[in-house]
């Protein structure tokens, strides 16, 4: 494993989820430590905005935007050979881009399940895997994978999102440990509450009623409250450290006490308190958590 920190100036930072949240700050605060960049979102309106504010500001970088469903697995194939066929020094990848659905797991349908999946692993998998040849080719390079608060711990209402975040955190420890001799690192993120606009324009499962929807939506506003650019300052000193593992917020850092403490019981009591905060225990909208990831 590479010592030395992590230059950012020496090659291209490939972030996803970067029109908006975190990902629009870790991009912004790459680019102000030298990186070149490709910026990727199913929001190509978002995305233009965030990369010509960059260009502007860092008019001798270059960034590249690439608007793509990353629930497509042809999608992120194609995305993956554009990346690699534009024939960029690929340093750093940051798979952000995530999304949630809320809802008793009976009343989810599969293909709203295998949605998140789609997205909040699946993608990240397969774009880490087609990259990866590229990131390995000389020592030095480094992957972040934003899990979540629920990849450390399990509330009722979030099968499909903490299904996913539990994964993806799995299959960053792998990494990290398959990586260790190859100069390529691998931090794990995991953000608390993060205060983003992804609760206000949440959609809800087809079987959940509109009203506990809205409901939830309006009651975890109320949990996101850390400024999604502090989050992001984290995430790149974090890369630069090459830190293995980040968490951000007391929203974040207590859950993992109490569950390392208490692995059967902690679970439990931060799954009522969480309940009892949000008022949602079963009333949790769409994608309202995926702020929190």
């Amino acid at each position: 494993m590479s010592a030395r920190p992590f230059r950012f100036a020496e090659g291209t930072a490939v972030v996803t989820g970067a029109a908006g949240g975190m990902g629009e700050h870790v991009a912004r605060r790459l680019a102000e430590r030298g990186s070149d960049l490709v910026l990727v979102d199913r929001d190509g309106d978002g995305l233009g905005r965030v990369a010509a504010a960059i260009r502007d500001r860092h008019p001798g970088l270059t960034v590249g935007t690439e608007t793509v469903d990353l629930g497509d697995a042809g999608a992120v194939d194609a995305l993956a050979a554009r990346i690699l066929g534009s024939g960029p020094d690929i340093r750093l990848l940051v798979n952000n881009a995530g999304v949630a659905l809320g809802g008793d797991f009976a009343r989810l349908t599969l293909d709203e399940f295998d949605r998140v999946m789609d997205v909040n692993f699946r993608a990240p998998v397969r774009l880490t895997h087609a990259l990866l040849p590229a990131l390995t080719a000389r020592p030095g390079a480094h992957v972040v994978n934003v899990s979540s608060l629920f990849g450390l711990i399990a509330p009722p209402g979030q099968s499909a999102y903490c299904a996913s975040k539990f994964a993806l955190r799995g299959f960053s420890e792998v990494l990290r440990a398959e990586l260790a001799t190859s100069g390529t690192t691998v931090t794990t993120v995991h953000p608390g509450g993060i205060r983003t606009g992804i609760a206000a324009s949440a959609p809800g499962g087809v079987n959940i009623p509109a009203e506990e929807i809205e409901q939830g939506r309006r009651d975890f506003e109320k949990l996101l409250t850390y400024p999604a650019d502090r989050a992001a300052e984290k995430i790149v000193e974090a890369i630069s450290r090459r830190s293995p593992r980040l968490l951000i917020g007391a929203s974040a850092r207590v859950p993992d006490l109490l569950v390392r403490i208490a692995p059967v019981r902690g679970p439990r009591l931060l799954a009522g308190l969480l309940g009892a905060a949000g008022g949602v225990r079963r009333r949790l909208p769409g994608r309202a958590t995926a702020g929190a990831r």
